[in-house]
């Protein structure tokens, strides 16, 4: 691990390298040295083989954020990540097959797993809403898709009917409930990226991964100060980062909850994190954007659904799975849950 970590610009003696954080994709690690400290990863090129485009977006985006920071007269070094060169002014560094990259640690701060406090739900909108705000006028069209079609929904419904058609594993007996639940919501699902194609909603810069935990807060003002985790930095559309936070954290229950009773729509956080995403974004989306968030929430919702019954149909490949049916638990929550934001928000009618 010394071999690697000298390989880049960093500052002091090393004092000790471990594992950091419970991240499910890259490899991560606290690098402490006399001088500072670092975050250490080993970049997954299973899920991100264009690492050489990953890597582009992660330099532009925090560099254009930097420029904006510092104009509004912020503090660059805690309020983006800061990519550390490597010894050969590259953004990474190749080791055999492997790809390692090198960050400035963010100190005096905190991540939130679980939702514990509907404030840090508002505030984690206030912070997704402000990274859109802060990327309104980067050029979205400049950035690689580092994972194609990841928030295509009609491609995501196309690999349903694969899945279904193929049924591999005779699995599709098993969920006939399920599988006529996204049958019969089809046509729904080219509503945004028809919005799109006719020019109604604009390309952003988009996270795509608008978890509590991919925010820094700052310890003593508890206020979301750092996004982080900018893998899946794409274009697309506000809506889906907005629906992407509302399919996890408008609700009280286990991913897998296997009582849907249990599995309920809040309205009271959907219009908090509504109410601090406005805030955050601050004037920069236009009409037919705000409009779409609903729908994003939907979408989003249902699309995850529709991928946990995919994998469940293919073998379970897809997404790790701890016991049989698990992937089908998955679907029936995010179903019930898609299900009641059209009744509560009024879709579709």
């Amino acid at each position: 691990m010394n071999e690697i970590i000298e390989q880049f610009e960093i500052n002091g003696k090393i004092i000790s390298c471990e594992k950091y954080g419970n991240g499910h994709i890259n490899d991560t690690y606290l690098v402490v040295t006399d001088k500072d400290k670092y975050i250490l990863q080993k970049v997954n090129t299973n899920i991100f083989p264009n690492y050489k485009g990953l890597m582009e977006n992660v330099f532009n985006v925090t560099d254009f954020l930097k420029n904006k920071i510092i104009k509004n007269g912020g503090d660059s070094k805690r309020e983006t990540l800061t990519l550390i060169s490597a010894n050969d002014r590259k953004k990474y560094y190749k080791h055999g097959d492997d790809i390692w990259r090198v960050y400035l640690f963010v100190k005096d701060t905190y991540c939130i797993d679980k939702l514990e406090d509907p404030k840090d739900f508002y505030q984690s909108a206030v912070s997704f809403g402000n990274f859109q705000k802060l990327l309104y006028d980067f050029p979205a069209d400049k950035l690689h898709e580092t994972i194609p079609n990841f928030h295509n929904t009609p491609v995501r419904y196309e690999n349903f009917e694969k899945a279904l058609k193929a049924d591999k594993f005779n699995r599709a007996n098993s969920v006939k409930q399920q599988v006529e639940f996204v049958l019969e919501r089809k046509n729904t699902c080219k509503y945004l990226t028809d919005m799109l194609a006719s020019g109604k909603l604009p390309m952003r810069v988009t996270h795509n991964d608008t978890k509590l935990n991919n925010i820094l807060i700052d310890i003593k003002t508890n206020n979301g100060i750092c996004i982080i985790d900018l893998d899946t930095v794409m274009p697309g559309l506000t809506a889906y980062d907005f629906g992407d936070s509302i399919r996890f954290g408008a609700n009280h229950c286990a991913e897998d909850e296997q009582d849907l009773s249990k599995v309920n729509f809040d309205m009271e956080l959907y219009n908090l994190y509504l109410k601090g995403f406005l805030e955050g974004s601050a004037g920069i989306l236009t009409e037919e954007e705000i409009a779409s968030l609903p729908y994003g929430a939907y979408m989003m919702t249902f699309e995850c659904g529709m991928r946990f019954l995919t994998d469940y149909l293919d073998g379970d490949i897809y997404f790790k799975t701890h016991y049989p049916m698990q992937n089908v638990y998955r679907a029936n929550t995010q179903f019930k849950l898609a299900y009641q934001m059209c009744q509560e928000l009024n879709l579709f009618k």
